[in-house]
């Protein structure tokens, strides 16, 4: 799927997000890269780790080089996650975060996903990258639902989710029957 940049890029390029076989030393490079979002090691090789069995999706450059990478994990049918989105610093706020979150969801639509979901840091901590990381994913239609310990104290989690259809609960589809 091609995807075009954000609106508000000055650039035309275009990027092409696909799901892809498994590349976690693409992971790897890319999370060291960018230490300041992804600077704890077991959480590295936990990304790591994930990335031989996660579902992946990557945007390359014309030369082949992996330029960023989403995994998506599947807890249930109607949810599919965004466990870890990363691109490369040189290439950061050039669209390709969004090809991946845009692609992604086309896909999840066309299975029946109902929500989109993803954790990230939450707005109790004061870390200036989260705050672009949520602003990020709130510029895609993301929404914040609950922030927990599940990380610890330290490291607020904020699950945000994203709904993909109109969701009819079962009781609501009886009554009106």
């Amino acid at each position: 799927m091609t995807v075009r940049r954000d609106a508000s890029s000055s650039a035309a390029a275009r990027w092409t997000c696909v799901r892809d076989t498994a590349v976690p030393d693409e992971v790897r490079r890319l999370l060291a890269g960018v230490p300041e979002w992804f600077g704890l090691p077991d959480a590295n090789t936990e990304y790591e780790d994930a990335a031989r069995t996660k579902e992946t999706w990557t945007v390359r450059g014309s030369n082949g080089a992996v330029l960023g990478v989403t995994l998506v994990d599947r807890h249930f049918p109607h949810v599919a996650e965004i466990y870890l989105t990363v691109v490369e610093r040189e290439f950061h706020g050039r669209g390709i975060g969004s090809a991946m979150i845009q692609a992604i969801e086309a896909d999840a639509r066309r299975r029946g996903v109902l929500f989109l979901e993803v954790k990230t840091l939450g707005p109790s901590h004061p870390d200036a990258g989260y705050v672009r990381t949520r602003h990020f994913y709130e510029s895609h239609g993301f929404l914040p639902l609950e922030e927990t310990d599940l990380w610890g104290e330290q490291n607020p989690c904020l699950f945000m989710i994203k709904p993909l259809a109109q969701v009819e609960h079962p009781s609501q589809a009886r009554s009106t029957q």
